[in-house]
Formats: C-alpha cells, sequence, structure tokens
C-alpha cells in the first residue's frame, strides 16, 4: 500500500475530515484513518510552497490528526519551518515569539508594490552604491527600530488581512511596530548580470518584515530595493541544519518520517526543569498547585517518573509550582508509545484527579 500521498509540488487533500484516500493500482481507493502523532518537525519549506501547505503536505504523508506551524514564511521564502503535531500544538506560541535568522537578497535600483519579485515594478532609479555607502546606512537599522508592517502581508485590520486590502487596489493606514534587529551584516554583490545587489544577514526579534527592511536599507541609499531571495536559517534553537526537505519525506516509510519527528519537549529548551513523583504528577495535572522549595522562576517543564514523560509547563512563586499548559493523561501516553516505535496508542494512565480528556487544543487544520 502507498503511503508516498501527492507527487512533490502538489497540495495535499485539505479539510477536516478523519479519512483520507489514496489511488491504488486498477483504480482501487483505500481510505487510511489518520492517527495520533505528537512532536515537532522542523521543515526545509520548498520555494513557491506557502506554509500552510507546506503544513497539510506533511500532516498528510504522517497521517496526523491535529497540526500547526510557527510562524508563517512567503511563499517565496525558504528554510526552517517547525511544524507541531498533537501536544506540541500546545506549545507552539513559544516558537512564534522566538528570534529569527535569515540570509536575504535585495536587488538594487527597482522598486515592487509588493516589496519583493512577486510584485509589479513601480520605481526603477540608477544605482551609484559603495561599500562606504553600506557602512554609512547600516548603524541605523541595527538595535531597535520602527518598522511600517507591508500592505501585503497576513497581518490584520477589521479582522481583514492586509494583502486582501492590497489585492484590491486599497492602502490603509498601518502602525509602525517595534522590533529589534539584533545582527545586521550587508555587503554589496552582483547577481543577474552584473545588477547591483546587497546580500544580508539578520538575526532578528519576531514580528520583523525582512522585506520591508531591504526595500527600508535601499531608500537609505537613494535607490531603492526589492528582495529577491529570502531563506530562514534558524528560529530560535533550531537551525536549518536540522531540517528535513518534502522530498525526503516522501521517499521516506512511515516509521522512518516518525523517526524524524522531535519529542514536544524540544520546544522548551530554555525552561527549567522540576520533576514531580507519581503522586504530585497526578494532583499536577488535575491542575492543581504543589509546593515545593523551588525558588521563582518564570518558565518551567514539569516531568513525571512513573513514566519519565513531561507533564507541561509551569511556573513557580513563593514555593508554588502553578500549572500553565497541561498534556492530558491519552497525549503522555501516546506520545510514549511512539516514541518506544509501536504506534497503536496506548490506554491513559489513571492518574490522581480528572483526565482532561476534554481539552481543547488550538491547531491549523
Amino acid at each position: 500500500m502507498s503511503t508516498a500521498g501527492p507527487p512533490q509540488g502538489a497540495k495535499a487533500p485539505l479539510g477536516g475530515s478523519d479519512l483520507y484516500a489514496v489511488k491504488e493500482r486498477g483504480g482501487q481507493r483505500i481510505r487510511i484513518a489518520r492517527r495520533p502523532v505528537h512532536g515537532v518537525l522542523l521543515l526545509d519549506k520548498p520555494l513557491g510552497w506557502s506554509s500552510n501547505d507546506a503544513l497539510q503536505k506533511v500532516k498528510w504523508l504522517l497521517r496526523a490528526e491535529k497540526a500547526g506551524h510557527t510562524g508563517t514564511l512567503d511563499p517565496l521564502a525558504t528554510g526552517v519551518l517547525p511544524l507541531c503535531f498533537g501536544a506540541a500544538t500546545k506549545f507552539s506560541q513559544l516558537q512564534l515569539d522566538a528570534d529569527k535568522e535569515y540570509a536575504a537578497t535585495a536587488l538594487l535600483g527597482t522598486k515592487t508594490s509588493t516589496g519583493d519579485a512577486e510584485g509589479d515594478v513601480i520605481a526603477v532609479r540608477p544605482v551609484a552604491v559603495t561599500a562606504a555607502d553600506i557602512d554609512r546606512v547600516v548603524p541605523a537599522f541595527t538595535g531597535p527600530i520602527r518598522q511600517t508592517p507591508p500592505m501585503h502581508s497576513a497581518l490584520k485590520k477589521d479582522g481583514k488581512a492586509l494583502y486582501e486590502y492590497a489585492r484590491a487596489g486599497i492602502e490603509v493606514e498601518r502602525e509602525a511596530r517595534s522590533v529589534t534587529i539584533h545582527k545586521l551584516d550587508v555587503a554589496l554583490a552582483l547577481v543577474d548580470a552584473g545588477q547591483a545587489a546587497i546580500n544580508m544577514i539578520v538575526k532578528c526579534s519576531k514580528g520583523t518584515y525582512i522585506r520591508t527592511l531591504g526595500e527600508d536599507i535601499g531608500e537609505a541609499l537613494g535607490c531603492g530595493a526589492h528582495l529577491t531571495r529570502l531563506r530562514r536559517t534558524a528560529t530560535g534553537d533550531f537551525t536549518v541544519a536540522q531540517c528535513v526537505t518534502l522530498e525526503a519525506l516522501e521517499a521516506m516509510t512511515e516509521e522512518q518520517r516518525l523517526a524524524c519527528l522531535l519529542p514536544v519537549e524540544a520546544l522548551l529548551p530554555n525552561h527549567t526543569t522540576v520533576t514531580l513523583d507519581s503522586e504530585n504528577a497526578g494532583r499536577f495535572l488535575s491542575g492543581v498547585r504543589r509546593r515545593g522549595s523551588w525558588p521563582d522562576q518564570g518558565m518551567v517543564a514539569v516531568y513525571g517518573t512513573q513514566p519519565h514523560a513531561l507533564l507541561g509547563t509551569a511556573h513557580t512563586t513563593a514555593g508554588e509550582l502553578i500549572p500553565g499548559r497541561l498534556l492530558s493523561p491519552l497525549e503522555i501516553a501516546q506520545s510514549q508509545t511512539q516514541q518506544a516505535g509501536n504506534q497503536e496508542p496506548a490506554g491513559a494512565p489513571q492518574a490522581s484527579g480528572t483526565t482532561d480528556s476534554r481539552e481543547k487544543v488550538n491547531h491549523e487544520q
């Protein structure tokens, strides 16, 4: 039975159904059930794909029930796109808030309607830029800066994405936002038959628009610019060297695909660890605060001992461990079974208090 899914470049089946079909030889269609999958897959998003299309394709390949990505990359961008499955979706906000790193190229002298190569050319100016000019303007774009979000972006105004207004030919007022450029390396380059461009290496805070940064640097240089290449090389502690491509995933068996998943706790590298015995673990999973000699900590990852497994996040104040986002006992059991290499869901361990099996998870379908 084939489980490879749609061919590379094709969109996976979308929708909220619990089942999907694959076509077999002779035209026979076989329904295959989705299943609980928990963990994080680091995808090297391909050029030309939206983040959601890439998510749906991988979700299809894994036959996963719940999935969400951790921050949108434009179709013309490639690189690190962490995809969260099952219990990992509860902690995806941490990656949304993480710092990012990018490698980008901006063509000098040409301004487009979108700030990148997808838009129409709206202005062309001569280029007479030197390395000294670069050194002069870069300091103004390093550290805390203000950016006006581009019209061609997913940011919403009055419940409607800005790009929807832009496609209708409407420009709306946007408030400038504060972002931080932690590192900015800019160098002159020649591309496309000797045209002048700048190559940029950027480490920045969440919410930074690299298209806007390229445009603004182009304006400061007096010639304008638009982005022609964008690659996210890191998000938080995850780097592109850890990523897998869609093409590679398609060539794998289901077991190999599951082996690509990082455990849920990979999303919590900067959390202090607290381990509870079985009685306290059960009460913690029921949402009950625990008392101990813990110093005040804003980010805590809580584990149980039987089995050793992530229970959820918390913070500690005045010796109290206060629950944050919790896994359900069923999610814990399924994660343990998945990591052991057995894909049949295990029964949920019986913890003190409720099992919280009704807890809702925010995710993208």
